[in-house]
């Protein structure tokens, strides 16, 4: 990676409805709050799931990994902090959820996508220039 990483912090309070009857959020839920984190990541890079799409390539994600350390609970406002930590041959972001008041680290996991040439459905294996040229952009700044 660059001079400057590429990251984001998103902000989440956990609402009702993401939760069991213990009041605590339901494991399945942090795969949403690593795609809302993941989404906000890059929409600042200006290469959003529109812009992938715009630029031929779909992303599938193809591996996801979570750690589950402590548990979010109803009401609880956590952040995700997201980070790409590879892009030239893929797109592997890690995350970090943590409570807002105390820094105790929740949960963690990374997710991994490769590029998909819309118009042939080869996978590319490379990534394609405009993500390194977003990424790479970013970094500078």
């Amino acid at each position: 990676m660059n001079s400057k990483a590429v990251s984001h912090v998103s902000e989440i309070t956990i609402p009702f409805y993401d939760v069991d009857g213990l009041q605590i959020a339901w494991h399945g839920h942090y795969v949403k709050y690593f795609e809302i984190a993941r989404c906000e990541l890059l929409d600042k890079i200006g290469y959003d799931y529109s812009a992938m799409a715009e630029s031929g390539y779909i992303w599938p994600v193809v591996d996801l990994h979570i750690k589950y350390i402590q548990p979010a609970r109803f009401g609880q406002l956590i952040e995700i902090q997201s980070l790409i930590i590879e892009y030239q041959n893929r797109l592997k972001i890690s995350y970090v959820i943590y409570d807002k008041l105390t820094r105790q680290k929740l949960t963690k996991g990374h997710t991994t996508q490769l590029a998909i040439a819309q118009n042939t459905q080869e996978l590319q294996f490379v990534s394609p220039a405009i993500l390194i040229h977003k990424i790479e952009a970013f970094s500078h700044d």
